[in-house]
This record gives C-alpha cells, structure tokens and sequence, in this order.
C-alpha cells in the first residue's frame, strides 16, 4: 500500500503526555511517526507533567498564536513542609518545616486562592526575558526580577490525602503556574510547600477521554495514525461562523475583507469568526471598522 503524503496531514491530535519527557520531546517524536516537519504543540508541560497535550499537524500549526487563552483543568498533589528551588518536588530542598497546619487551616487558605489572584512567574519556566528562557538562566544559577502578573484561579478544591499531602482541582485561566500556586499556599500556610504531581485533565475543549498515549501511536500502523488528527475547526467550535459563496472565498483567500451589511451579519468589532465555504473551514476572520463600514478580514488563512 503506498503511503500518504506526509505533508497532506492536517489537524490536531490530543495527547497524553507522559512523565519524565518535555513538550518538545512528544513533538520530535510526532514528527517521525508522522514523517512530517511541521508540527508544533499548544502550552507546554514540564516534564514532572502528564496529561492533555493538543499536537497541531500540518497547517493546523498557524492556530497556535489562537489558543494561547484558553483555560485549562489540572489535578495536583500539593506536599506541604518543604520549598524547594523548582517549587516541586524534583528541586533542590532550600527549607524544611515540620509544624504543618491542621486540615482545616489548608482548606481556608486554598479557598482565598480562587477569582483573580496575583502570581509571580517561577524562574523555572519557559517565558523569556531579552530572548532567554528563564529556566536556561535558572540553571545557570541566575534569578531575574519578575513582576506579578494577573491570573484567573475558577475553582479551586482541596482534598487531604496525608496529613502533609493535599490533592487539588484546579480550574484556571491562561498563564496560571500550578507550582507557583502550590508554593505560594505553602507560603501563606507558614510551612512551606511544593508540587508533588501534575496532570492536566483539559485543555480548551479537548479532555483526557480524548487523548492517546505515544505509545498506543508507536504501536499503530502509519495509515492508522493518518485518520486520528481531527479537524483544525474543532480549536475553534466556541466562535460564530460564516458561510460564505464562491466569490467571497476568493476574496478572502486574496486577503480582502467582506464587509458585514453583504454578508448580511452584524458582529460586533473584535469578535473573531470561522469563515466557512461549502463544507470546509477556509480562515479566521475579525471584525474591524474600515471607512466603508464594519467588516470581516481574514486573518489567518487554513486552506490555499
């Protein structure tokens, strides 16, 4: 049977990250079972983590800049009594404290870490300041001053496993450190804490009941693995669609936009559309305010 074109492969593929590997590791690995360049993945896990990992295949790789603010759903173990440089539990040691709070006390303080909260990005972690990662210079034994930034904690529970050990549910915005959060809990509890373990349980609107295992895709057959991408359109289920004819795929795919009082829509500025011909999804689009009126310009092209 022959195969596929590699570079015909487009869309998204949830996977369940194992430990002990980074984000980039799973995509290396997706490249030579996909025998495909381009291939990229959506909010990196440390290696410590495990869980839903969404892999964009082919074009689908051009939608990562649109899912950065997607929230997503975590299950932590908290360890409390220690810090440690990596604020979890592969760090070095820095503190120890044996006085741990009652279960009581832990329950109150992960309580008054829900609705907008303030966090202090680990040095450990991937945002770059002047085009270095923070953890390349973590492990080169530097600490850079970073400022707080605004998260959003949705909902967070609390349930004692061990008289220092809590599991955590979290559900939190873009952006929100699970080992900071469980660091600064220790903190304010007065004893200290790390992140024990990780697993995120959802990412946008992919869950781990949609996800597969790299092992489960090194035991397939390739043209098996051709059929498991879904489609690019399933990132973006959540925003509204247009359908449009013939003559406006043209245009859209020339970079024109279609104005809205044509398309008979009425969107407001900013909102972000599905442009949709036929049965195929074509581009995003954004409403924006031209002198002819309100209309919708592509802005990331997913089919040539």
């Amino acid at each position: 049977m022959s195969r596929n074109k590699p570079a015909t492969v487009t869309g998204v593929l949830i996977v369940n990250k194992h430990e002990g590997v980074t984000s980039h590791k799973i995509v290396s690995i997706l490249r030579k079972l996909y025998d495909m360049p381009k291939v990229g993945h959506t909010g990196t896990l440390d290696p410590l983590a495990t869980g839903v990992l969404p892999i964009l295949l082919g074009r689908a790789v051009k939608a990562a800049d649109f899912l950065l603010a997607e929230d997503k759903c975590y299950t932590a173990e908290l360890r409390l009594g220690i810090t440690t440089d990596t604020q979890d539990i592969t760090g070095e040691i820095l503190t120890e404290c044996e006085n741990i709070p009652s279960e009581e006390e832990v329950l109150k303080v992960c309580e008054s870490f829900t609705g907008d909260i303030m966090q202090v990005p680990p040095m450990y972690s991937a945002i770059k300041v002047d085009g270095r990662k923070l953890c390349d210079l973590a492990r080169e034994g530097e600490e850079v001053k970073r400022e707080a930034r605004p998260v959003t904690v949705y909902s967070l529970k609390c349930e004692k496993m061990t008289d220092d050990t809590y599991r955590l549910y979290v559900h939190c915005s873009k952006g929100t450190y699970i080992r900071t959060l469980c660091a600064d809990i220790g903190a304010a509890l007065g004893c200290g804490g790390v992140m024990k373990s990780l697993c995120r349980t959802r990412s946008g609107p992919f869950d781990l009941s949609q996800s597969i295992t790299i092992e489960e895709l090194s035991e397939m057959e390739f043209e098996e693995r051709l059929k498991l991408p879904r489609p690019t359109e399933s990132l973006f289920e959540d925003l509204p669609k247009i359908q449009i004819n013939d003559f406006y795929t043209k245009l859209i795919k020339g970079g024109t936009e279609l104005y809205q009082k044509k398309l008979g829509t009425d969107f407001e500025e900013g909102t972000i559309v599905r442009l949709r011909h036929k049965n195929n999804f074509i581009a995003l689009g954004k409403v924006m305010d031209f002198e002819g009126g309100s209309a919708v310009k592509p802005i990331k092209l997913f089919e040539l």
